[in-house]
Formats: structure tokens, sequence, C-alpha cells
């Protein structure tokens, strides 16, 4: 009956218009996070939101899901939304199992299919079982069960009956996805989503998002994430707020335009400024209507001219002891929890400026590594052998402990008034915090009431004025901003020493990381020599190549159909990493066929630096091979 009418609806749905924020602000006590805010959110949009920590990321997204409400303004839902959230710590009842949880949903057909796996439990009672499955022919509920089943393998939930008090903190952001997308919203919101995913999880849940017809709502640091995911990137900067009509790499490209635009005018506006400043310094005797008007006018070119962006970058000279030749070194290690194997008999010397990141599933035994390392575990078999001029810096997921009533100062100065830096040189504790992005405003503002990530950057302070020649990161992005990334980034790509990261931030790891760590699992480690796109590149080609019967077939796996001639921003970018990276790896295997002339290595050792000489030189030439591409994309 309804079938003619189908595209028609389909059409029109578009344009519709899901959500309208009309001139909303919030603040909490004397604290004005926004104010005078409008957008709107029409179905079909995947919409990205980019603000700095501290400026209400998150309480957006609780207005927006109703779990809160606007001081001024309004939000106007259409008619019979349906709207999911998903936070950065859902709240599920701890009293239920999975399945319970699952099934708590309004959705009708979730009904039915609770019923008929009910009636599967109890195969003895025939009618119970008969009414369950006409139930499922009638709400035509097969392909939902299935797509039910695969959601609930995918997310590893499997034991149904588990209960939500025993579940990890990843294991309930997972819960809370499956039970998000099981429930069809019309509009899902979600906060920092691939938190507590590992990296598997993660691809899949972007595959899913970038081909599924849903309108998203999120605030994520995963700019990968954003750049597979969402069609409109929305940014609260400077209390304004901005709207790019394209994904993260065209939202880079033109906010960069923006704010060389704002600099620009803001140097024409200075230099105004100047000649009218001499001009009311004359002091005009005759105040006429035209005078007047130009003294008005001063007024708003001063403001103008004053305005200056809060971009601010870390800025510490760390006054850290150079490393000896001796640093690290890993002799046979091994470690098992119960039946499990993390790693065995595993050796590794790590020399001066080394950049490792480590990936790998979770509960394969990343953490349990680091732990090792610094000391606070002991290994089964094998011994750590740690370097005399060695001292560690360790940012720990489970970060900092928060005293009740201190403030943000208060934390800084229990490592001194004065932090000393190079050169015999010191800065005052407000003068750090300055450099970490606190303003003297909020270095007195109470630690349990600064955000998620402002909380991250403090942890982060603590452990790098700690002087460390030796740093440990383990999962450092959470919660931070998108800005403050940034800003990390370029100091952790000075920092002189050895760097550890374990992170599920792929946009980070390759930035930062010049080879890889893999936890396979079931006590395999390999040594990957490159980033984590690297990485993909070589598993997916040797993936490919297994399954390949046609030796004909082309070898080029980067390249596109879709491909334009002209480069994109972040293939402009990752082609002028590319000769960098390239001579790097170069140099790497030189030293490696070297040593092995000069090293008195056994037979383990040889195929060991054999497997690494491989992977050096395999991608060696998946890079020099996509640097040949991107060169001709350049020319055509």
């Amino acid at each position: 009956m309804g079938t003619p009418q189908k595209p028609l609806i389909l059409q029109q749905r578009v344009f519709m218009n899901y959500l309208s924020v009309e001139d909303i602000s919030k603040s909490y006590g004397e604290r004005l996070l926004f104010q005078g805010i409008s957008f709107g959110i029409n179905e079909g949009q995947k919409i990205g939101f980019v603000a700095k920590n501290g400026t209400g990321k998150t309480t957006l997204l609780n207005l927006l899901s109703g779990k809160d409400t606007p001081d001024t303004g309004r939000i106007v839902f259409r008619k019979d939304l349906s709207v999911a959230f998903i936070a950065q710590e859902p709240e599920l009842n701890p009293k239920l199992t999975i399945e319970e949880t699952i099934f708590a949903s309004e959705k009708p057909i979730l009904k039915v299919i609770e019923q008929y796996e009910k009636a599967l439990e109890n195969p003895n009672d025939t009618e119970a079982y008969q009414k369950a499955f006409d139930a499922m022919d009638a709400h035509q509920a097969w392909n939902f069960e299935t797509f039910y089943k695969q959601l609930l393998f995918k997310f590893k939930l499997e034991d149904l009956h588990q209960k939500v008090q025993t579940l990890s903190g990843g294991q309930k952001k997972r819960l809370a996805l499956a039970n998000a997308l099981l429930s069809q919203p019309d509009l899902l919101i979600m906060d920092e989503p691939t938190n507590h995913l590992d990296l598997d999880m993660i691809e899949w849940l972007e595959g899913f998002f970038a081909k599924e017809q849903l309108t998203l709502f999120m605030v994520t640091h995963d700019r990968y994430f954003l750049e597979r995911v969402c069609n409109e990137i929305v940014e609260l900067d400077e209390g304004q707020l901005y709207s790019y009509k394209g994904n993260y790499g065209y939202y880079l490209e033109k906010r960069e335009a923006r704010i060389s635009t704002f600099e620009s005018e803001t140097g024409k506006a200075k230099q105004l400024f100047k000649k009218e400043l001499e001009w009311m310094r004359r002091q005009p005797k005759a105040r006429t209507t035209k005078s007047k008007s130009r003294i008005d006018d001063f007024h708003e070119i001063k403001a103008r001219a004053h305005q200056r962006r809060k971009d601010h970058e870390i800025q510490l000279e760390l006054n850290m002891e150079r490393l000896g030749t001796k640093v690290v070194e890993l002799h046979n290690i091994s470690k098992s929890f119960e039946s499990t194997a993390l790693f065995e008999k595993y050796s590794y010397n790590f020399l001066r400026g080394e950049r490792m990141g480590i990936i790998g599933k979770n509960g394969t035994g990343k953490s349990t590594f680091l732990n090792i390392i610094t000391g606070s575990l002991t290994p089964d078999t094998g011994k750590v052998v740690i370097g005399e001029t060695v001292r560690f810096g360790y940012y720990t997921q489970n970060g900092m402990a928060i005293k009740e009533g201190q403030k943000v100062i208060e934390v800084i100065r229990e490592f001194g008034d004065y932090i000393p830096l190079k050169k015999g040189r010191q800065i005052s504790a407000g003068q750090l915090l300055e450099r970490f992005l606190f303003d003297r405003k909020k270095q007195y503002d109470y630690v349990e009431k600064l955000s998620g990530g402002e909380k991250k950057r403090l942890y982060l302070c603590t452990v790098l004025i700690q002087n460390p020649n030796f740093l440990i990161l383990d999962e450092p992005t959470n919660d931070l901003d998108i800005v403050t990334l940034n800003v990390l980034e370029n100091f952790l790509l000075d920092f002189p020493g050895c760097l550890m990261v374990v992170s599920h931030d792929r946009y980070f790891m390759d930035k930062i990381v010049d080879h890889l760590l893999v936890f396979k699992g079931e006590g395999v480690i390999e040594d990957f020599p490159g980033n984590y796109t690297d990485y993909r590149v070589y598993e997916d080609s040797t993936t490919k190549e297994k399954g390949l019967s046609d030796t004909n077939k082309p070898k080029n796996k980067w390249k596109k159909e879709s491909d334009k001639a002209k480069l994109s921003y972040l293939e402009q970018k990752e082609y002028q990493k590319l000769e960098k990276e390239i001579a790097n790896l170069e140099a790497d295997k030189e030293v490696l066929q070297n040593q092995f002339a000069t090293e008195d290595w056994d037979g383990a050792e040889i195929d060991r630096q054999s497997k690494r000489l491989q992977l050096l030189m395999d991608a060696l030439d998946a890079k020099t091979e996509r640097w040949f591409e991107l060169a001709a994309k350049m020319e055509s």
C-alpha cells in the first residue's frame, strides 16, 4: 500500500531537520562556558564537534541529549525524534546482566527477540516457542536478530549473563555502544566513543559508521575517526562557532586559512590603530560630527587591534640528565597470568633516542610490559637491567590521585615553588602552569572541578617536571582535546630522551613513533620498523598476497580508483614526511646490515635480526612506492 510513496519519503528525509540549537548559553557559578550558540542538525549529517578542554564540549552533549538544560535559549527537537547518548563513562544499571541491559530497551523488535531467546531456553514448551517464532516472522525480525548477534560478537559481549557490575570500563563502553546501535535511534550522540576500545574494534566501528546511513553528533579526539566518518566539523573557538562542510582534513585546511586571515586582519588593524592613536593624542579641539564619528571608530579599531588568539604551546626546557650507553636491557623476560602467557623469553636492548609505539588488543600485556620495565611488577623469568642514568617518567592510565580541596597550583607546588630548567635557570609554579595552558585564574580552581582533559593535562605536567629522560605514556590521548593533542605532539617531537607510547590514537602514533612493538597475543611480540599506518599497509599487503592466485594483479596497494590528481591537505602533509622517513629507514637498514658483520650474535639473534631487516626493507619499499605515487599525482 505504501510502496509508491517510499521514494518521496526518502527524498524528503534528506533535508529533514532533527533539532535546532537557538542562542543557548550555559554557566556554572561564575564560570561561563559558552553563550549565543546556534546551529542545527539535519538527517544524514555526521558532525564532529571540536573545542578545547574546559570550554563545554561534554556540557553541550548533555544539553543535546536532554540530560541538562541551557540557562538561556532553547533546543527544539523534531516531534517523536529518538535520541541515543553514549557518555564517556556510561551510566548502566549494575544489577542487570548484559542481556537484560539490551532488552531493557523500548524498541519493539528487541522485545520480540527477547521472547524468542527465552523460548529457545525452554524447547519443551512448544506452544511458547511457536508463538515466539510466529512473532519473529510477523515483525520480520530475523535479519535484526542476526545483526544483534553479530554486534555482540564484534563487541566481545558473548557472556550475556554477566552482570554489569563485574564489567571493566572497556566492556561497559562496548555494551553502551551495542545498546545504542541496537536501539536504532534517529540521532546518535557520542562523547569519546573510541575510548577504551582496541584498534581492531575502533577500525570496525569506523567502517560501520562510515557506510551506515546514521545521523551522528560526536566529540572525539581520534582524528582518523573524524577524517573517515564525519562529513562536517563544527568548532567552538574563542566563543565563536564555525562550521566546515567536509571531513577533518578539509577542516584543518580551512581552519588554517581562517586563522591566517585573522592574523592578517589583526596586523592591519594594529597599523591603523597606531595611526588613529596619534590623531587622538593630538586632542582635536573641534568636535565636529565627523570627528566624533572617527572617535567612535577608534574604539572599535582598538578592540580589533588588541584581539589575539589564545594559542599557546607547551614550552618546557627539560633539565634532563643525558642517557648513558646502557639504557634498558630486557633479558629473556616472561610473564603469565593464570594460564595465559603474555610474553615468553623476550629480549630487547633500548638505545638512546628510541621512539617506540606499543600496539595490540586489550589483554595482550601492554601495560604489564610497561610495569615490568619501570619496576612495579617483576617478571616470572628473566631480568631487567636499568642504566645508571635512566630516570623514568611514567604517565599511567589511572591518572593522578586527586586530593579533596586541592587547587591546581598546589599540585605543582608539591614539587617546589620554583622548578629548575636548563643552564641553572628556574621557573615559578605559576609560570610553569601557564606553559601547560592553565591561565592565572584557572590555577586557583579546585582540581576536582577541572574537566577530564584538564586533569590529564595537569597530570602530564607533574610527570614532565620531574625531568625524565625515559618517558613512558600509557594512553596519553584519552580525554585530551585536539588542540592540546597538537601541542603535546609538537613537544614530544622535540623530546631528546627515550619515548615509549601505548595508544589507540593512530594519528598520534603515526606522528610520534618510528617503530612498533606489536603484541600479537599468545606470548608473541613482533618488532616492526615503522609507524601504525606503515604496519597496516604491511599487514594488508601480506594478507592480500597470501590470497592472490593471479600473479599479474597490480602490486600497488595504495592507489584507489577514486584518487584525484590533486593532493589533498593530508596527502600534502604525508608527502612532506615521506622523504625524511625513507631516509631514516635507509639509515636504519645500513646500520643493521653493518651490525651483521661486526656483532657476535648467536643463531637465535641472527634469526631475529634477519626478520627485522626484512621488515625494514618491506616498510622501505611501501614508503618509496607511496612517495612515487604522490609525486606522480603532483606532476599530473
